[in-house]
């Protein structure tokens, strides 16, 4: 649902300008060795089928040709490995200091974002949408919660996998305001594919205005939606969280603001009413094997939840 493509063939930051040449000239090596490899391979079989009395053989020139395609390769290859080291020494930090640190676990099949901070009462935690200032690098760690995931963000920068008991140090830097498309890129089961994410770049006002928003509890429910937090609490609280109500679970997402969000499941449906109804009557119908269950909830429950979790700006 993310609004950017999943190309690595253009760049918005830092870390991914400094990439995307290699990533060109990469592939141009490539096709150059294929031609060399190629073009020889042809030569040969050419050179075999036509006929020859054996004094016409000349072991010499084969070998000449098969040095001088090695050589090419070779050197071909050396300038890869070389122009890859000095990318890869490059990007290995940022210029400047990172300006925080978010600790981003991949889990199947969505991605929790916890904003570290030295005050614990400033920390966020939210799900499948990280937020960043233009023009600063974000430090992220990342943790891999149960199988290997990766985080990749192609506009801002290459992947870095997410695996249980290590904790792994990457950075990402937008140069504008944007929305950017992130994808879990390590084949993790079923719902791999459904593992996508949004880093959303906007100026430093309009990200402390989301930050300090992000750190509010839930506003309290009104009459109209008393029972959908009644209702929530007792069937999603066990797995969800929402600060201000009695909902505390870790399983699953928090939910605090779910509605800030631009979209649901790891960016597979629109963050709307009629996309929340439909994934809370059966979420398995829309991401099969995802570790939500069907909950079997009533009519009237599934309108009174519904009604209550758009309120959660």
């Amino acid at each position: 649902m993310g609004a950017a493509p999943l190309s690595y063939l253009t760049s918005h930051g830092a870390k991914a300008d400094a990439t995307l040449p290699l990533t060109t000239g990469l592939a141009v090596i490539s096709v150059a060795v294929i031609l060399v490899v190629t073009a020889l391979l042809l030569a040969g079989v050419i050179r075999r089928r036509a006929p020859q009395t054996a004094a016409q053989i000349d072991d010499r020139d084969a070998s000449a040709w098969l040095y001088i395609g090695v050589g090419v390769s070779t050197f071909f290859l050396v300038v890869a490995l070389v122009w890859t080291v000095r990318v890869l020494g490059a990007i290995n930090a940022p210029v400047a200091a990172p300006a925080f640190t978010i600790e981003v676990t991949g889990q199947q099949w969505w991605w929790k974002a916890h904003y570290l901070d030295a005050d614990p009462s400033r920390e966020i935690v939210t799900a499948n949408e990280l937020h960043i200032p233009v023009g600063k690098p974000v430090r992220i760690q990342l943790v891999g919660a149960d199988v290997i995931h990766s985080f990749w963000v192609p506009a801002l920068g290459g992947k870095t996998d997410a695996i249980p008991g290590q904790l792994n140090n990457t950075w990402i830097e937008a140069d504008h305001a944007g929305r950017f498309r992130g994808q879990c890129t390590e084949y993790c089961g079923e719902q791999h594919a459904h593992m996508g994410f949004d880093v959303v770049a906007e100026s430093d006002a309009d990200f402390e205005q989301w930050r300090s928003r992000q750190r509010e509890p839930a506003a309290p429910a009104v009459d109209a939606t008393k029972t959908g937090e009644t209702a929530f609490v007792f069937r999603c609280g066990a797995c969800h969280t929402v600060r201000g109500t009695e909902a505390g679970g870790t399983a699953g997402p928090d939910l605090t603001h779910l509605m800030s969000r631009a979209s649901i499941a790891a960016d597979s449906l629109p963050n709307d009413a009629g996309s929340l109804a439909a994934w809370l009557a059966n979420p398995q119908a829309i991401k099969p094997g995802n570790h939500m269950p069907t909950l079997q909830l009533s009519g009237a429950e599934l309108g009174a939840i519904d009604a209550y979790l758009v309120t959660l700006k």
